[in-house]
C-alpha cells in the first residue's frame, strides 16, 4: 500500500507543481502587487489600498465593465441556446455519418485561435472591400463600417465570439443528449410525443447540469475576453469595445502600471466569483 501511495504521489507531483507555479502562485503575486506601485523598472512600493481607491473612481474602467457585461449578455445566451438547438437537431435527425461530418464542421472554428478567427472576420467585416459589405452592395446597401462604428462594433465582436465557440458547446450538449437514458426517449415516442415536446419536456430538463456547465464556462470566458477585442478593434472605436481584460492589458503592458492593473484583475476575479455564486444559487433554486 505504501509503495502504491508513493507511486501515486510521484505521478501527481509534476502536475501539482505546474499547477502551483503557473496557476496558484500568480494569483497571490497579483494580489500582492495590487497593493503596490510597480512599473517593472523599479521595486514594488507598498501603497496599501490606493490602487483600489483609484479603481473605483475610474470612469474608463466603468465603461469597460459595462462593455464586458453587454458582451456577456450577448454571447452567453446566444451561444448556449444555439448550441442546444443544433445539438438537439443533430441527435434527433442526423444521428448518422452525415451528422458526424456536420459536428466536425461545426467544431472547426473552435480549433482555431481567437487571433486567427479574428483575422478572418477582420477581412469579412472590413469597411472597404470587406466580403459582407460586398454582398450587401449587391442589394444596394452600405457600405457599413462594422468595426469602426461604436453602435455596431461591440455587437460584431460578440457575434464573432459566438461563431468561434458555439461548436464547442454544441459538442458538450450533444454528448449530454446522447447520454440520456434510451428508455426515456423510447417511452416518449410510444406516447406519441412530438420532437418539440420531447425537446421541452425531456431534453431541456435533463440537460440542466450540462446547461449549468456551459453557462458557467461561457460567463467566465466572456469576462476574460481579450484577444478577439485586441485583434478586431483594439478596444476602439472610442473605447466602445474595451473590456475589463483589455483594460488590464493596457494598464500593465502599455502604461506599465503593474500594481494598478493587478488591482483591476483582483476585482475582476471577485466579480466572476460573485456571479458564479449567484448563478449556482439560481440553478439550485430551479432544481428545487
Amino acid at each position: 500500500m505504501r509503495r502504491q501511495a508513493a507511486y501515486g504521489i510521484a505521478y501527481i507531483t509534476p502536475g501539482m507543481l505546474i499547477f502551483l507555479v503557473f496557476c496558484i502562485a500568480p494569483i497571490f503575486m497579483t494580489l500582492f502587487y495590487s497593493f503596490t506601485a510597480y512599473n517593472l523598472a523599479q521595486p514594488p512600493d507598498w501603497i496599501a489600498l490606493e490602487n483600489y481607491v483609484k479603481v473605483f473612481n475610474n470612469t474608463q474602467l466603468r465603461k469597460a465593465l459595462v462593455n464586458t457585461v453587454i458582451y456577456v449578455i450577448i454571447t452567453v445566451p446566444i451561444q448556449t441556446i444555439l448550441a442546444m438547438l443544433v445539438a438537439n437537431f443533430l441527435a434527433e435527425y442526423l444521428n448518422n455519418r452525415y451528422g458526424r461530418f456536420l459536428r466536425s464542421v461545426i467544431f472547426i472554428p473552435n480549433l482555431a485561435s481567437y487571433v486567427a478567427a479574428a483575422s478572418v472576420w477582420e477581412v469579412i467585416l472590413a469597411s472597404k472591400g470587406g466580403l459582407l459589405n460586398e454582398i450587401l452592395g449587391i442589394f444596394g446597401i452600405g457600405p457599413v463600417n462594422w468595426l469602426g462604428d461604436p453602435s455596431t462594433a461591440l455587437i460584431c465582436v460578440s457575434l464573432v465570439a459566438v461563431w468561434k465557440s458555439v461548436g464547442y458547446f454544441t459538442i458538450i450538449f450533444y454528448a449530454g443528449i446522447m447520454n440520456v437514458d434510451v428508455s426515456v426517449r423510447e417511452a416518449a415516442l410510444i406516447d406519441g410525443a412530438t420532437p418539440r415536446q420531447r425537446f421541452w419536456h425531456i431534453t431541456v430538463p435533463l440537460l440542466k447540469p450540462i446547461t449549468y456547465l456551459n453557462v458557467t464556462l461561457g460567463i467566465i470566458w466572456s469576462f476574460q475576453a481579450f484577444d478577439i477585442v485586441y485583434k478586431l478593434t483594439g478596444g476602439g472605436p472610442f473605447g466602445a469595445t474595451s473590456t475589463v481584460a483589455y483594460i488590464i492589458y493596457a494598464y500593465a503592458f502599455q502604461d506599465h502600471r503593474i500594481g494598478y492593473a493587478s488591482a483591476v484583475a483582483v476585482l475582476l476575479l471577485v466579480v466572476i466569483l460573485i456571479i458564479h455564486f449567484v448563478q449556482q444559487r439560481f440553478f439550485e433554486g430551479k432544481e428545487d
